[in-house]
């Protein structure tokens, strides 16, 4: 089992708005990074968790759980016309660009801020505390995880 951050702007979708997706499941639609593409296409297996990270919010840091509930299939907002996620580059052969379905597992009462994160010694080597991270999609190690579940636990 991996472990996973995945940002979101909750303006757009939020954790609250996985909870209330049917099945409380969703498509990680959008992404138009290609390191985090990879990451999705090729590395996230069903029943992988990940931290649901809230950004360029007010309350920015990590909101809570959900897991990965189908593995890496086209991303098919590439190809509608209509979609602010269009790729004129995509077709139905050769998509471009992959997502992956997660569930929504747990809220947690407070948001975890980056504040708080970047304070704990066990996560310095997290790429979200880093200076300049901006990647949407990043590798968590099991001890980060289970240190933000802690957390989380105390607030």
């Amino acid at each position: 089992m991996n472990y996973w951050l995945m940002k979101t702007e909750p303006d757009a979708f939020s954790i609250t708005d996985l909870k209330n997706s049917p099945k409380k499941t969703a498509s990680w639609e959008g992404v138009r990074n290609y390191q985090a593409r990879n990451f999705m296409r090729d590395e996230m297996k069903k029943g992988d968790l990940v931290l649901i990270y809230h950004s360029s919010c007010k309350n920015i840091g990590v909101a809570g759980i959900a897991e990965v509930v189908r593995e890496s299939h086209p991303d098919l907002t590439a190809l509608d016309k209509n979609s602010p996620y269009f790729d004129p580059k995509a077709t139905e052969d050769e998509p471009r660009w992959y997502m992956v379905d997660v569930r929504w597992i747990e809220t947690f009462k407070e948001v975890i801020s980056l504040a708080e994160l970047k304070e704990e010694k066990k996560l310095e080597n997290m790429t979200v505390v880093k200076k300049g991270s901006r990647l949407s999609i990043t590798p968590v190690s099991l001890v980060e995880f289970n240190h933000i579940k802690k957390m989380a636990a105390k607030a």
